[in-house]
């Protein structure tokens, strides 16, 4: 990541790529995904949620069908995910092995990291009970101090329709952005998909992708931001 280019940073939660139609259409999720003209993408639900956890988002279709590789997160053989989370990462772009990040809560909850381009992002889908999201914000916190020093993008379905409540953990450390209403596609209501910058990062544009697709591929919009090195 250069200080002078910055990164596209999209989060889309597939809703296990079943649309509003009630179709499971894994192509259409990635025309919406092409459409984002991302560098990574963060993504929820991109396997199935019972049994092994088969992938609704299959590999092979990413390797043929777009300009995305998968991240290898899974430890099942059968998903592309880990707690539902997967990365995609556009194709030449460095990157390293991700690692994941058991968090807190009454449901099962994760969180994956890979650094790109020597940005690390850091995607999450936290939990429905307040409570549950900042325990879980709290504990990636921590475990984020833990690692090497990285600018760092925390993005995902952060699950918290408030706009100034629950996110209270990443106060001081990281400044949270909603590019706007993401939720529910059909009459978005609240900006469940959010992203957060650590202060060696700057936000130069942000949005949400509202086209007639992207509003029948999932029950969730797509968020993208541009992202660059705050001036120093």
């Amino acid at each position: 990541m250069s200080p002078s280019s910055p990164i596209r940073v999209a989060s889309y939660n597939l809703r296990k790529c079943r649309g509003t139609d009630g179709r499971r259409d894994p192509g259409r999720v990635l025309a919406v995904i092409a459409g984002l003209n991302a560098d990574v993408v963060a993504l929820q639900e991109a396997d199935l949620r019972l049994g092994p956890r088969h992938a609704a988002l299959p590999p092979a279709m990413v390797e043929a069908e777009s300009d995305f590789e998968l991240v290898p997160l899974a430890t099942s053989p059968v998903s592309v995910g880990w707690h539902g989370n997967a990365v995609l990462v556009r194709k030449g772009l460095a990157h390293s092995e991700a690692q994941r990040i058991e968090l807190p809560g009454l449901e099962p909850r994760g969180a994956v990291a890979v650094e790109v381009e020597g940005l690390r992002l850091v995607g999450v889908h936290l939990g429905l009970l307040r409570s549950s999201r900042r325990a879980q914000l709290h504990h990636l916190r921590a475990r984020l101090e833990a690692l090497p020093p990285r600018p760092t993008v925390i993005t995902g379905d952060f699950n918290e329709w408030r706009a100034a409540r629950g996110l209270e953990p990443l106060a001081g450390a990281f400044e949270t952005h909603a590019p706007g209403r993401s939720f529910p596609t059909r009459r978005p209501l609240a900006a469940l998909d959010r992203l957060a910058l650590s202060p060696e990062l700057t936000l130069e544009a942000a949005g949400v992708e509202a086209g007639p697709l992207a509003r029948r591929a999932s029950d969730h919009l797509p968020i993208w931001a541009d992202i660059a090195r705050a001036a120093s």
